[in-house]
């Protein structure tokens, strides 16, 4: 929220899986704070704290060339799992927690996805 409130100019591109064409957004953003509107927003009885309003400046789409070229959306030239980095390991790394293990922050993850995904 903070680069928000910084510099209220964003840039928003929408995938969709298994389309190549993309949709782009420019334009400015704001926090929305109201109840009301923040209210029509909960899912599953959690309504959320703030919302971001976008006012779009520019909007158009990306042809398919990038994704084309990339095979991006073709799973079978996608890597194998265990050739990447599990964002356990990244957080691991990167924060650096006093004595926790790897086992623990993907424990960690998994309760948050079960507990806190709404």
């Amino acid at each position: 929220m903070r680069n928000l409130l910084e510099n209220p100019h964003l840039g928003l591109i929408f995938l969709i899986p298994g389309r190549e064409d993309t949709l782009r957004v420019n334009g400015r953003a704001w926090i929305v704070r109201d109840p009301v509107l923040l209210e029509r927003k909960a899912v599953m009885d959690k309504r959320p704290d703030l919302a971001i309003g976008v006012e779009v400046e520019e909007c158009f789409l990306h042809c398919a060339k990038a994704f084309k070229r990339s095979k991006l959306w073709r799973t079978e030239t996608w890597p194998k799992p265990a050739a990447v980095a599990s964002m356990a390991r990244i957080l691991l790394d990167q924060a650096k927690p006093a004595g926790m293990t790897l086992e623990e922050m993907q424990r960690r993850l998994e309760r948050g996805y079960s507990t806190q995904l709404y």
